[in-house]
């Protein structure tokens, strides 16, 4: 038996060196990140993006012990609800997660509604939280997809808020809103900030005109390609903001040179009637609509990935970026102010837009006059979209044609070919615009610049600062 202890020993040796060839290779592969229910909290932070989920039912009362699962980016979390609030966990980074709801954990009597989906997908963003809602109960009802949200709600229904943090006035009827003097001064403060980013937009749009006479249709997607870029040199590229932003504005310029000297300078020379070279605007602009879809995709998109740190001053509160690029659109306006009123290439400019052929006679060249208004035109209103999409938050493929006729409202307003006449009706379009948002659905807020438009026009049809002209 003495003899026979070492062959035993060697078998179990030779056993378990075997077990732990088979373990070894699972041991040293990681698995995916995952994250139990005891680490379903998150705070956002500079280097934190979380993803929260919550079950609600008909009275917005928080169910608990309901499973959820969030995955996404080979990231995977599996989280409990709580009666208390959402329950939120930490991922990777910005993406998009999908958030599925277990429907056999549910109580017996709050079962999800007939057709409703048990996931839905979230975009995570570094310094938020990305919010998915399912709604459940026998007197919920099924929207098209569960709800999701930024942001942080309470345990009643989501307020919405915008990229300030700043809590949105509530939808329904505008009979049962109520305001206060303190929501009226921060409208004030947002009105202030779209009727600057607006103006930097619409000067160029005035200018163009008061020197060819041309309405450029095409100009919305100008301000709308600034975003684009942006959002491909800073978000996707990887570039500072400063590096990035005058990159775009620098390519933005060249294709209003490229577009003067391919496009409008040879119709000019061929003496194109105004109606055909507005017609081949609105092509271009068509154009433009798609080649900015070809390059950013149909969804909305963010220049900065980070979400926006608000700050208040004087007792408006608005992102970092927001204040900003007020500063430098406000920066903007005064230099082009200056440019037209005190250099001699500003007050050629400001002749060709009086009379051309007088210009001409005491020896301005219009062409190169007309040249550098299509090469401001077209920067300027990159440097607005740039800073619109990072004020604003997100941007889509159709900004452009959402805020052209807003523009053609605020050189109207203003006066026709009139470059202060652009500020003046930018800066009170952009309060009509943001003060309508307390008294009738935000959805209706840019058709109420509109109606303030006929009504200035009914009365003065020449623009706040347009000149009067005799007819007959």
């Amino acid at each position: 038996m003495t003899a026979d202890r070492p062959t035993i020993t060697s078998r179990w040796s030779r056993l378990l060196a075997a077990i732990a060839l088979v373990l070894l290779p699972a041991m040293l592969v990681a698995p995916p990140a995952t994250a139990s229910t005891d680490d379903a909290s998150c705070e956002p932070d500079d280097e934190t993006a979380c993803v929260a989920a919550m079950v609600l039912t008909a009275d917005n009362d928080h169910v608990g012990d309901v499973a959820i699962t969030v995955t996404g980016e080979g990231f995977s979390a599996d989280l409990t609800t709580t009666a208390d609030g959402p329950v939120a966990v930490a991922v990777p980074g910005t993406g998009r997660f999908t958030v599925e709801i277990d429907p056999g954990t549910l109580p017996a009597d709050q079962p999800l509604p007939d057709g409703a989906e048990t996931q839905v997908e979230v975009p995570a963003q570094i310094g938020g939280t990305a919010r998915a809602a399912f709604r459940v109960g026998a007197e919920a009802e099924v929207p098209a997809s569960p709800t999701a949200t930024d942001g942080d709600a309470g345990a009643g229904a989501p307020a919405t808020t915008d990229d300030e943090g700043v809590e949105a006035a509530p939808e329904g009827d505008a009979s049962q809103r109520a305001f206060s003097l303190s929501q009226v001064w921060q409208q004030i403060g947002s009105g202030l900030r779209f009727g600057l980013l607006l103006a930097l937009a619409s000067i160029g749009l005035n200018l163009v005109f008061g020197t060819t006479g041309l309405s450029n249709f095409a100009h919305g997607e100008q301000f709308a390609l600034g975003a684009a870029l942006g959002f491909i040199f800073i978000n996707q590229l990887g570039m500072s903001i400063w590096v990035g932003g005058l990159l775009t504005i620098a390519l933005c310029a060249l294709t209003g040179a490229a577009q003067d000297a391919g496009i409008w300078r040879p119709l000019r020379k061929r003496n194109v009637p105004v109606m055909q070279l507005m017609i081949v605007s609105i092509g271009l602009s068509i154009t433009l609509q798609y080649v900015i879809q070809l390059l950013i995709g149909g969804g909305s998109e963010r220049i900065l990935s980070q979400n926006p740190r608000p700050l208040t001053i004087a007792g408006v509160t608005l992102s970092i970026a927001s204040w900003v690029s007020m500063i430098v659109a406000l920066v903007c306006i005064v230099a082009i102010a200056f440019f037209l009123t005190r250099t001699r290439l500003g007050q050629a400019t400001r002749a060709v837009s009086d009379n051309p052929a007088l210009a001409s006679a005491t020896g301005i060249d219009p062409d190169k006059v007309i040249r550098v208004v299509w090469i401001m035109a077209t920067g300027f209103a990159a440097l607005a979209g740039l800073m619109w999409g990072i004020s604003f938050g997100s941007f889509n493929w159709q900004l452009g044609v959402q805020l052209l006729l807003l523009m053609f409202a605020a050189v109207t307003l203003g006066g026709l070919g009139t470059a202060f006449g652009a500020m003046v009706g930018s800066l009170l379009i952009g309060q009509v615009v943001e003060l309508s948002n307390l008294v009738i659905p935000s959805d209706l807020r840019y058709a109420s610049a509109l109606v303030i438009l006929i009504l200035v026009l009914l009365f003065r049809p020449q623009g706040i600062l347009g000149r009067s002209e005799r007819v007959g």
